[in-house]
C-alpha cells in the first residue's frame, strides 16, 4: 500500500461508540481517505471551527447534542456534505435528518462498502472548494508555523523541508490535533506491508523513528517534546500553542 495522496478527501467521523468509531476510521483510511474522528457533537464543533472537511459521517443518536441538531447548526455555516448514521430507520427519522440538511441517511447496521460507495457518490457531485475560498489554517508550534493545506512548515521566514513520509505524518497529526493517534492508525495511513505480526512490529518501530525525526524539526528540545507528545500505551498527539 502506498502513502495516501496528500490531496485525498478529508472526512470527519462522529460517533459516540468507540468501537464503531475506531473501525470506521481504520476502514476509511484503508480506502484512501484522510479521517479525523470525534466522540460527540461538542468535539466535532471544536474540530469544525479549526479544520475543513470534504464530508462528515455523523451518528444521530449521541448523548448530549444529537446528530440532527448538529447538522442543522452546520447548515447555517457550511455546505459540507453530511451522511447520517442511525439505528432508527423509520421514515419520520429519515425525513427529520434530510430536513435538517443531511445529504444521505444510512440505517445501522450497514456494510462499510456501501458507506464508501455513498461517500464517493456524494463527493463526485459536490464541487471541491476553491483554494481561495478559505484562508489556510496555520498551526503555531512555538516559533514554527505549519499550514495543513499546503503542507508547508516554516521556522520564522525560513522553509523547513519535510520528507514525503514526514509530510504525511504531519498532515494526519494536524488533522487530529489534540487527539491521540495510535501507532496502528499511523501505520495504516502511511501504508502497511504484508509481513504478518513481525512485519507489523517493524512498521510500528519505523513510525517511532519517523516521529523522532519529525521532532528534530519542530521541537525546541526533541528530547523533551512539547508539541508532538507520546501518550504511553496509546500513540502520539500533536498539540499547538
Amino acid at each position: 500500500m502506498s502513502i495516501p495522496d496528500p490531496g485525498a478527501s478529508h472526512l470527519l467521523v462522529v460517533d459516540d461508540d468507540e468501537r464503531i468509531r475506531g473501525l470506521l476510521q481504520k476502514y476509511l483510511i484503508r480506502q484512501g481517505f484522510m479521517v479525523t474522528a470525534a466522540r460527540d457533537a461538542a468535539q466535532a464543533r471544536r474540530l469544525l471551527q479549526g479544520l475543513s472537511f470534504d464530508l462528515i459521517v455523523l451518528d444521530v443518536m449521541m448523548p448530549g447534542e444529537d446528530g440532527i441538531s448538529l447538522t442543522a447548526w452546520l447548515r447555517k455555516l457550511s455546505p459540507v456534505p453530511v451522511i447520517l448514521l442511525t439505528a432508527r430507520g423509520e421514515a419520520r427519522d429519515r425525513i427529520a435528518g434530510l430536513e435538517a440538511g443531511a445529504d444521505d441517511y444510512i440505517p445501522k447496521p450497514f456494510e462499510p462498502r456501501e458507506l464508501v460507495l455513498r461517500i464517493n457518490a456524494i463527493l463526485r457531485r459536490a464541487p471541491r472548494p476553491e483554494a481561495t475560498a478559505h484562508k489556510p489554517q496555520v498551526l503555531i508550534l512555538g516559533q514554527m508555523r505549519y499550514e495543513p493545506e499546503s503542507g508547508e512548515l516554516r521556522d520564522g521566514n525560513e522553509a523547513v523541508r519535510l520528507t514525503q513520509t514526514e509530510g504525511a505524518l504531519m498532515r494526519l497529526l494536524a488533522a487530529s490535533q489534540g487527539q491521540v493517534v495510535s501507532r496502528e492508525a499511523l501505520v495504516d495511513h502511511l501504508g502497511r506491508d504484508r509481513g504478518g505480526a513481525s512485519g507489523e512490529m517493524t512498521q510500528e518501530r519505523a513510525i517511532d523513528v519517523q516521529i523522532t525525526r519529525l521532532r528534530r524539526k519542530i521541537e525546541p528540545d526533541p528530547k523533551r517534546p512539547r508539541y508532538l507528545q507520546t501518550v504511553r500505551g496509546e500513540g502520539y498527539m500533536l498539540t499547538v500553542g
